[in-house]
């Protein structure tokens, strides 16, 4: 995949968010005569533009019957860190960069608190947050494998 694109009421806001996660802005550019940008981190590349004139949109965490697309999710398994410790430094580095006065809310809402989810013959550990938009935004990391 070449990379994942997402419209953003306030692109400066999400950029802000991305960096916070570990993404750096790699290019900046123009498309339809909006603002738009390529940022790069946690093995893969983002595309964030900006929507002149935004609208609230369907919320895919909560609503069980939303169709569409549904979450970015960031394997952290090589960071060897539980995520309940991952979350409380990603949320002293929020607070550290006064990150209050650009997005308004603080730290990002947490959607799903880290818990253990069986998938096939392994055992993950999960949690989720949301963006700058809203957007959820899943965090994943191999916890174990289950012996057949």
């Amino acid at each position: 995949m070449h990379h994942v694109s997402i419209r953003t009421a306030h692109i400066h806001r999400a950029m802000a968010f991305y960096e916070q996660l570990g993404f750096m802005v790699q290019e900046r550019f123009t498309t339809g005569g909006t603002l738009a940008c390529w940022m790069e981190g946690l093995g893969g590349r983002l595309e964030l533009i900006q929507v002149p004139e935004p609208r609230e949109s369907g919320d895919a965490f909560h609503d069980e019957h939303f169709t569409g697309f549904y979450h970015l999710s960031f394997d952290l398994t090589p960071l060897a860190i539980d995520l309940t410790t991952w979350l409380r430094s990603l949320q002293l580095k929020f607070e550290h960069a006064n990150f209050n006065s650009i997005y308004q809310r603080g730290f990002p809402t947490v959607l799903l608190t880290p818990r253990q989810q069986m998938i096939g013959g392994h055992i993950y550990e999960v949690a989720f947050i949301a963006d700058a938009d809203g957007l959820p935004i899943e965090f994943i990391r191999l916890w174990g494998k289950l012996e057949n």
